[in-house]
């Protein structure tokens, strides 16, 4: 196993929540086609930031700026290849200065979808009509040998919301070697992609690569994500990913969210609890999700770690009592020789 997948395996990994959220927070506009990524340019310090915040809240991983860094979406912005190559690159360089020291933490290279290179909506529903196989995949490549180069911990490729382009990036990924992956799906409900897709056809288009690590969920209600989990869990044995958004649709017009009525701060411990116990060892936040949140997340998965360690130690003293009974009996039989048979009430009378 990688370095994620060892992490995974040792239990809980929290995640960090929604950058642009916490952009935003730090009093940042963030209106226009490249969306955060404009800070890559602008204001990387922001970026360093907000990082930072989602550090110190506790997360294990931080997920790059570079989810709206596409080659075609810079380039319409005035950026050169090189540039492009460039920034993203800083992307990973700036999460790297936000890095803690003296705890284990990783930087995710985030891989957005194709849509984001139109920044219309279409990352959130996958109608991809306008793009053939070809351009999706010489994009998609590009950005992910980009970030593989910059010396990313391992990749992010997320918000996924087409079965088409999670075919097309399974394939991509099996060109990998070296560096680990996980692909994660924005679903319209509890068991469909955006477009439609079955969420368990989408987890077997990509898990054939070697590179994939883990798989799950993000930008999607959290409502949802519990069917989801265990959709995915009938479908691999991977570990899961699970980074819902606040509960908000995304208005690709007005380019705000709108509020479903079902929104969340944060998510509650026993909502927490049925995404572990589904089979997420993975848990973070997306959109609307900023660091108070994040720090939940911590905490709750410091306490049910407590709990654990509390409930192993009570096992192991209970195995060890039992033990020393044990060899206590056999002693005393040794020692005074056989007994007359006595009945089971007399055996039950107590000292």
């Amino acid at each position: 196993m990688g370095r994620f997948a060892d992490f995974a395996a040792e239990g809980l990994v929290v995640l960090d929540g929604g950058l642009a959220t916490q952009l935003e927070a730090q009093g940042n506009d963030l209106a226009g086609a490249l969306w955060s990524a404009r800070l890559l340019r602008d204001a990387p310090d922001e970026i360093v930031a907000a990082h930072r915040a989602f550090f110190d809240a506790g997360a294990d991983v931080a997920i790059t700026a570079s989810y709206h860094a596409s080659y075609t979406g810079l380039a319409a912005a005035g950026a050169s290849a090189a540039e492009a190559t460039r920034l993203i690159a800083l992307s990973v360089a700036l999460a790297r200065r936000a890095q803690p020291a003296g705890r284990r933490t990783l930087v995710a290279g985030s891989v957005g979808p194709y849509g984001v290179v139109w920044a219309n909506g279409s990352e959130y529903t996958g109608d991809y009509r306008a793009a053939g196989d070809a351009e999706i995949a010489s994009e998609q490549r590009r950005r992910i040998h980009a970030l593989v180069a910059a010396g990313a911990d391992l990749l992010a490729v997320e918000t996924i919301p087409s079965g088409r382009e999670a075919a097309i990036l399974g394939g991509l990924l099996a060109e990998l070697s070296g560096i680990e992956a996980w692909v994660t799906f924005c679903c319209r409900d509890g068991s469909r992609l955006s477009d439609g897709t079955p969420i368990v056809e989408a987890v077997r288009a990509v898990t054939g690569a070697e590179a994939v690590a883990a798989v799950g969920i993000n930008c999607t209600p959290p409502q949802h994500v519990e069917s989801l989990i265990d959709r995915i869990r009938g479908a691999t044995d991977l570990p899961i990913v699970a980074y819902p958004n606040w509960g908000a649709a995304w208005d690709a017009e007005s380019r705000t969210w709108s509020d479903r009525g079902s929104t969340l701060a944060e998510f509650p411990p026993d909502l927490l609890d049925r995404w572990r116990s589904a089979g997420a060892s993975v848990i973070g936040g997306c959109c609307g999700i900023g660091p108070h949140a994040i720090a939940a997340i911590h905490d709750w998965r410091e306490a049910r770690m407590a709990g654990s360690r509390a409930a192993a130690a009570g096992r192991s003293a209970a195995a060890g009592r039992s033990a020393v009974a044990g060899r206590a009996a056999v002693e005393g039989r040794a020692s005074t020789g056989p007994r007359a048979p006595v009945s089971r009430s007399a055996e039950w009378e107590g000292p």
